[in-house]
């Protein structure tokens, strides 16, 4: 043990470019001990993000099935041991002083060398690269000649490829830990061997790299010996009098799609059919193999053993069929199919390669080389022939990569894991489900409060980090990337960050200041802050979507007309098509002089999971389900790219960080036996007829209401449900504390949105309460009201809004927040005029009355109240709760009680608003109550059972209250109603039958004295 050090601010301990003998302590659950420890970390699969501080701390360990093949039963994961027994072999070999010793070839000693001592003059390889290839070298030319235990090696890989027909081998390396530097070294090693030893089957000077998109591939040019920033030259990775040899290589780049053949009549659905005729032979007008590999591959036709190279290789494998997988969600099942659509494209491709052409061997190059969910293994389960492993964690103790930083604790109470962690299952449900082709208008203002606050607490970071940036003198902002789940939601994302035209064409600016494309004036400005990418497109080379071309049309303009200003030839952008720039703009963010050097903001449609290397990304927000952990690790890599190689006095870099919200980054997936289950039992509840027709209960079907208040005095009546109470569970949290596993930690708050001057806020208020409160159906706002109005909502906001747990009321101006609020002052205003009849309840016109004669359903529910026949139309109640089971016994027993019916499956519904949403209020019971009028005019109680309220539910009882029974009283036609809340009910201990007993008979007598108007309580 080295000993007690400052874990949090010291997370780099090693060299990028020296053996990692150091490394941080993690106890059994993955978590640190704030202890150094001498020695190398072990290969493990440990995933650097610290878990929630107030969730339970008895992690077990990854469990996953057999690596070839699904097991019945679940078994404690062992990674794979072979991984560090061929790391303890290497490192033997390495301690070797005398390259006569190594048994490899000249060439290949001198390549080692020079990897290992050359003075670079610019960033040289890092350890990690050198301890790949040189796996791959021990593995290639030093294990056929070490008997029984390189042996033991070469056995594990060809058991582990079973019969693919392929040869694979896996290099595992972190993101951003330069796996194009690996390829790099690997061609070079293999074509001088090849040029010098030409009889060798070991060797090839012919190349296959596959990568999974086009932005991958377009960065991967960098291979071939005749780019102008070819590696071999500008990396130094070539000894220069070796630099010729290099030129021989003949070197294919390709994206996996171009492997699926091809259609070469390109015919509509139509003329296909006009061509077919009515015989019997088919059109055959797909491609052969030959015909794919001639287009794909023409350089390498006609070679033998060609070596490939697979970039991102976790999108290749062969499924394993007919495996039975637990129930998925739609957005999972998507991903799903996704996924094997591509590795059968991928991995029929490379045999088709290996048929026709010969494979020597296939190298896989992923940070995650594991079978994705839907291969037929167990999500996570790593791929059997993986024989090197520098990990996330790994990278971080040697700074080669940004410290991912995750919540860990908000001010939120009861919560626990931190909201922003798994913001989607807060969020998902109130986001459009569709794309934008078919969502329909949508009002960027209108997302979720949570995501308002999860992007101004990240903005706020952002804007400091920006500072920062801009005092240091670098060239290019800090990015911050927004990934959504369809065109839809990343439209409203975008407009709502960078600003948009409404249905008038009025600019609109968005609500974070530094992603703002539009300038003060309203024009667009000439380089957009913010980028909106349909990344899946780009990725597959397939044409852009018309639809997404048409909401990206402004930023695709502004910039065709930068390339002409940085050309001066208008003919260039004539050739560019719109992939090919925003591929271009997407693939230069962070760079300086470029197309996206102004880029602060990327918000993607899709994941941008690979290929898009910017090293300038420092906050990440995620929109969308993630439901595999491999999907987090890949969508938080790519914010790891460090932005700076710049070694400090102790030769070591200085920690950077990526700040994350919205990705549920844990890796504590596991494969799940799923037990059997015993049949549900199911009832069948219905209105027992005609033995019960006496007990039934009518009630209106209200559609809506109609509320005629006075135009020339206007004045509220407030009371203790009009306050409106700003808390992180309604906001979202005004405090998250993000931390890594190791380094410094941050706090990302709300306190820059203290700057919003108050009158800014009553001013916005009043605004929001015109346009959708104060105007006819159709017609302008009623702007003679403006001044009422607003010394009204003056007097609400000082009186009834109360900010808590670090809110301010600046989040007023959030539209959800603000129209909870126009809805509490309107209520306020209703209230005063409801006794002149102003108010009236709109009944559906097609189906005005509902009935419980009209009840028949079954249900497999456990908590069943038998109702007494004399009381109840329906034999049973269904209850939500043992409370309101309770709660049915207390009914039956009070003598003033003449029927009731728990409202399930009844169809008793009220409309109501909460914010901007139209909702539906289904109240708990409806209770005949005589109350001293006789049986001819019951009191209809509507009550509800309720013990937590929050938000939500003042809104629904300042509904009943203020419109729905004063609105359905005046029509005067479905009877007398009222409507209660029972609150003590869960204050109660188990023991609480004639307490309950007596606070029922005192909330029937209050409520109808509240009606005589005998009494206010």
């Amino acid at each position: 043990m080295v000993g007690e050090t400052n874990f949090f601010s010291q997370p780099i301990i090693n060299s990028p470019y020296e053996y990692p003998d150091r490394h941080w302590e993690l106890d059994p659950t993955g978590q640190p001990t704030n202890r150094c420890v001498n020695g190398r970390r072990r290969a493990e699969f440990i995933t650097p993000v610290p878990k929630p501080q107030n969730s339970p701390s008895n992690q077990t360990g990854l469990e996953l099935g057999d690596p070839t093949g699904v097991s019945t039963e679940t078994q404690k994961y062992d990674p794979i041991p072979i991984i560090n027994d061929l790391r303890a072999q290497v490192d033997r070999w390495r301690a070797l002083k005398n390259p006569r010793d190594w048994n490899v070839t000249p060439e290949t000693a001198r390549l080692v060398q020079h990897w290992r001592h050359h003075r670079y003059s610019g960033v040289r390889p890092f350890f990690c690269q050198v301890e790949a290839i040189e796996t791959l070298i021990w593995l290639t030319e030093v294990a056929p000649k070490f008997g029984r235990t390189g042996r033991s090696f070469l056995d594990h890989l060809e058991a582990a490829n079973g019969d693919t027909g392929l040869s694979r081998l896996a290099l595992k390396l972190a993101t951003g830990a330069g796996k194009t530097t690996v390829m790099a070294m690997i061609i070079a090693w293999q074509t001088i061997n090849s040029i010098r030893h030409p009889r060798s089957q070991k060797y090839t000077r012919g190349f296959l790299v596959v990568a999974p998109g086009l932005p991958i591939r377009d960065r991967l040019r960098v291979l071939h010996p005749n780019d102008p920033d070819s590696y071999y030259r500008s990396r130094e990775l070539v000894p220069a009098d070796l630099l010729a040899d290099i030129g021989q290589a003949r070197i294919v780049v390709t994206n996996y799609h171009a492997l699926r053949r091809r259609d070469t009549l390109e015919l509509s659905k139509g003329g296909r059919a006009l061509l077919q005729g009515r015989g019997e032979n088919q059109i055959r007008s797909l491609e052969t193999d030959g015909q794919m590999l001639r287009r794909v591959m023409p350089e390498l036709m006609g070679m033998k053993n060609i070596f490939v190279l697979n970039d991102e290789a976790h999108h290749c494998y062969r499924e394993k069929p007919q495996v039975e997988e637990s129930p998925l969600a739609a957005d999972e099942k998507k991903e799903v199919q996704r996924n094997r659509e591509a590795a059968r494209v991928w991995m029929s491709g490379l045999e088709t390669v290996a048929a026709m052409l010969g494979v020597q061997r296939v190298i896989d190059l992923s940070a995650t080389p594991f079978f994705l969910r839907g291969s037929g293994y167990s999500e996570g389960t790593l791929f059997p022939w993986t024989m090197s492993d520098f990990s996330l964690m790994d990278a971080i103790e040697c700074g080669i990569v940004k410290l991912p930083r995750v919540p860990v604790a908000d001010n939120v109470a009861g919560g626990e894991t931190p909201m922003f962690r798994y913001l989607w299952d807060r969020i998902g449900k109130k986001l459009p489900k569709r794309g934008r082709a078919n969502a329909g208008p949508l009002d960027p203002l209108s997302i979720p409060t949570e995501l308002q606050t999860a992007l101004d607490a990240l903005y706020g970071h952002y804007e400091r980090t920006f500072a920062l940036w801009s005092e240091a003198g670098v060239e290019v902002p800090p990015c911050f990337t927004v990934v959504c789940n369809n065109t839809s939601t990343s439209k409203l994302v975008f407009d709502y960050i960078s600003g948009w035209k409404d249905t008038d064409g009025i600019v609109k600016h968005g609500r974070l200041a530094l992603f703002r494309n539009f300038d003060e004036t309203g024009d667009p400005l000439p380089r957009p802050n913010t980028l909106l990418i349909d990344s899946e497109q780009l990725e597959s080379g397939e044409a852009l979507d018309p639809k997404f071309r048409k909401i990206a049309g402004d930023e695709i303009e502004r910039f065709r007309r930068a390339v002409i200003m940085r050309t001066g030839d208008p003919r260039m952008v004539e050739k560019i098509t719109d992939e090919d720039l925003l591929r271009e703009v997407m693939n230069t963010v962070g760079k300086a002089g470029q197309l996206g050097s102004s880029i602060r903001c990327v918000v993607s449609v899709s994941m941008l999971t690979e290929g898009w290397d910017a090293n300038t990304v420092t906050h990440v927000l995620g929109v969308r389900a993630f439901g595999t952990q491999l999907l987090c690790e890949q969508v938080v890599g790519r914010a790891l790219r460090r932005q700076s190689y710049a070694l400090n006095a102790n030769g070591r870099f200085n920690a950077e960080y990526a700040d994350v919200f919205g990705i549920p980054f844990d890796f504590t997936a596991k494969p799940v036996v799923a037990p059997p289950h015993k049949p549900l039992q199911t009832v069948h509840v219905r209105a027992v007829t005609p033995n019960r027709d006496a007990c039934e209960i009518r009630f209106p079907r209200v559609e809506g209401y109609r509320v005629e208040l006075p135009d020339d005095r206007l004045s509220a009546e407030f009371d203790d449900d009009s306050t409106l109470v700003l808390t992180p569970e309604l906001t979202g949290p005004a405090k998250t504390k993000n931390q890594g596993i190791v380094g410094e930690g941050s706090e990302l708050t709300l306190t820059h949105t203290e700057n919003v001057r108050h009158q800014q806020v009553i001013y916005a208020l009043t605004k929001r309460l015109l346009e959708t409160k104060w105007r006819d159906h159709g017609g302008e706002p009623k702007l003679h009201l403006f001044g009422q109005l607003k010394r009204i909502t003056g007097e609400w906001v000082e009186s009834h809004l109360v900010c808590k747990g670090g809110t301010h009321p600046a989040q007023l101006m959030y539209q959800e927040i603000k129209d909870i609020a126009c809805e509490r002052i309107t209520r306020g205003i209703v209230k005063k005029f409801r006794g002149d009849g102003q108010i009236k309840a709109l009944p559906d016109p097609f189906n005005p009355v509902g009935s419980t004669i009209d009840v028949s359903f079954r249900t497999s529910k456990e908590v069943i109240w038998k109702t007494d026949p004399a009381l109840s139309h329906i034999n049973f109640a269904i209850c939500d709760s043992s409370w309101e089971k309770e709660f049915c016994r207390v009914v039956e027993a009070n003598p003033l009680v003449c029927a009731y019916v728990k409202n399930q499956n009844l169809g008793f519904e009220v409309p109501y608003q909460l914010g901007s949403e139209a909702r539906r209020y289904i109240p708990d019971f409806i209770v005949l109550v005589d109350d001293g009028r006789g049986k001819d005019d019951l009191l209809h109680l509507v009550v509800e059972i309720k013990g937590y309220r929050g938000e939500d539910a003042k809104e629904k009882k300042a509904t009943m209250d203020a419109c729905w029974v004063p609105g359905v009283n005046h029509l005067e036609t479905y009877g007398r109603w009222a409507f209660a809340e029972f609150r003590d009910v869960h204050t109660m201990e188990l023991e609480f039958g004639a307490t309950v007993d007596e606070a029922f008979r005192k909330l029937i007598e209050s409520t109808v004295n509240r009606i005589d108007g005998t009494s206010t309580n």
